[in-house]
């Protein structure tokens, strides 16, 4: 007798909270009845898909591996302008890439550079086309590239083309 009150008490319950998730409202209803009207749209409408839900990609830790193509450094009114591609050869994402460019002079002293942050994770397989904008300064000589990301340094390899 006790096991028959308890288990209509459970699905009395089980009614009681599921029916207003199982119900629709009027506002639903009315899309429902509108649907067919709207697929007799021209073919031109394109529908936009719905965003893709958000989700959490493994990154990497320790060393990572890049692909590098470097352009010219180019002179742009008072800065000098370097364009890089960089591919991530890792097998997980990089999680707050990093890339420093430093201008030396004859002397090897720093005189001027620039930084690049990307805030997204860097996905396996994805190209990335930094710009880096430095001012220009007296004699300069030579520009370096220094590549970090949250979970450790970066292995670069320059390449003509990627693969």
């Amino acid at each position: 007798m006790k096991h028959l009150a308890f288990a209509c008490t459970v699905a009395f319950g089980v009614a009681v909270l599921a029916s207003p998730a199982l119900a629709q409202t009027k506002a639903a209803q009315n899309k429902s009845a509108q649907a067919p009207a709207t697929k007799a749209a021209p073919a031109a409408v394109a529908a936009v898909a719905p965003a893709a839900p958000a989700r959490f990609v493994k990154t990497m830790k320790g060393v990572a591996t890049i692909d590098m193509i470097e352009g010219p450094s180019k002179k742009i009114g008072n800065e000098i302008v370097t364009v890089l591609k960089i591919k991530n050869t890792s097998p997980l994402a990089i999680s707050l890439f990093k890339v420093d460019e430093y201008w030396y002079d004859k002397k090897r002293d720093v005189v001027t550079g620039d930084s690049y942050k990307n805030l997204k994770p860097f996905l396996p397989g994805d190209v990335l086309e930094v710009t880096l904008k430095a001012p220009i300064k007296p004699d300069l000589y030579q520009s370096q590239y220094q590549f970090s990301h949250a979970g450790g340094d970066i292995k670069p390899s320059r390449v003509k083309k990627f693969e």
